[in-house]
């Protein structure tokens, strides 16, 4: 793979696809996080929302070059 999906002809790269969709599921963790309560521990919810993204791209990135989708 040369690091880009062709969506309706037009070349995407595939770290911002990865990009969205760690969002996404960030979105549904920090969610989650925030309807069992788990903010009230937390000193900066910010920073915590940002290290979850964080993780889960990185976590989507070295998934996919398991799996073979070099971005």
């Amino acid at each position: 793979m040369t690091g880009e999906v062709s969506i309706g002809g037009v070349f995407v790269p595939t770290l911002l696809l990865l990009a969205i969709l760690a969002m996404v599921i960030a979105a549904l963790v920090i969610r989650l996080l925030s309807l069992v309560g788990g903010y009230r521990y937390l000193a900066y919810k910010a920073l915590v929302d940002l290290a979850i993204f964080v993780l889960v791209f990185g976590g989507l990135f070295f998934l996919s070059i398991k799996f073979g989708f070099h971005p």
